[in-house]
């Protein structure tokens, strides 16, 4: 078990709807990573921009980008995760992935489309939420959206680190900035929000606001706001353990039963 863990921060500006050209965007800034970490989180539909065109970028679970994370992962022995346009049993997902050094791999889709953007009536909605051990730490991926609802992301599992990857648009940003912080507090755990910069194919613009939240809500990066920056992290298991034990607040959580 790794007592910390050393999480990397990719904000870029992605190419629209060019899966070829953000894979090399990623593998410049993968690459120019000086020190080894443990995981690389990336924004949102990674290979894309935040698209309702499912058709024109979707790949399958066997497609060049699942095949690159697999590629890179094993080459820098380091997870990846951010989401991407999944065809799948004639449906689309928004579906995040998360593949490990040793080739491992698991998936989440969204569960919260979001409807403001259409993003339901193009993509299918998940239904289970995931939580997977790597290097013993617990971690709780979601998406986006997923992040104005905090009954999705109770942690009801005990989790460690609780990962956002969005395009979350610059003219709602201080709700991604106070949300972020507020399951931080909620949950006791470490939350970490990866956002893009720049604008999409919709002219739509993001400013970024990255960050990483320790359990008290504190923010404990320096991600610049409305540029390109790559940011590495280090989280502190015994961090979790000390407020844990001293204030215990997980343990007058109200208890439920949550219907999908």
């Amino acid at each position: 078990m790794n007592k910390a863990l050393k999480v990397a921060l990719l904000q870029v500006d992605l190419i629209w709807e060019d899966p070829k050209a953000n894979r090399a965007l990623f593998d410049d800034k993968i690459n120019a990573i000086k020190e080894q970490v443990d995981l690389i989180v990336l924004p949102e539909m990674f290979t894309s921009g935040f698209t309702m065109n499912a058709a024109s970028v979707a790949e399958t679970m066997d497609g060049e980008s699942i095949s690159w994370l697999k590629t890179k992962a094993k080459e820098i022995n380091a997870a990846l995760i951010g989401s991407l346009v999944i065809s799948e049993n004639n449906n689309y997902y928004n579906r995040l992935i998360c593949v490990e050094p040793n080739g491992n791999l698991l998936h989440y889709d969204k569960r919260h489309t979001f409807t403001l953007a259409g993003e339901h009536n193009i993509y299918t909605a998940g239904k289970e939420k995931v939580i997977f051990n790597y290097k013993g730490w617990k971690i709780c991926p979601l998406v986006c959206y997923d992040l104005r609802f905090p009954v999705w992301a109770r942690n009801v599992e005990d989790y460690d680190v609780l990962i956002y990857v969005a395009n979350w648009p610059k003219v709602r940003i201080n709700a991604w900035d106070s949300l972020l912080q507020a399951r931080a507090i909620e949950n006791m755990s470490y939350c970490i929000g990866v956002n893009r910069v720049g604008f999409d194919g919709n002219n739509y613009e993001y400013s970024g606001h990255s960050a990483v939240y320790d359990v008290l809500g504190c923010r404990i990066d320096s991600v610049p706001r409305e540029k390109e920056a790559t940011e590495v992290v280090i989280l502190e298991k015994d961090h979790i353990k000390k407020y844990r034990q001293k204030l215990n607040f997980l343990k007058d959580k109200d208890q439920f039963t949550l219907k999908v």
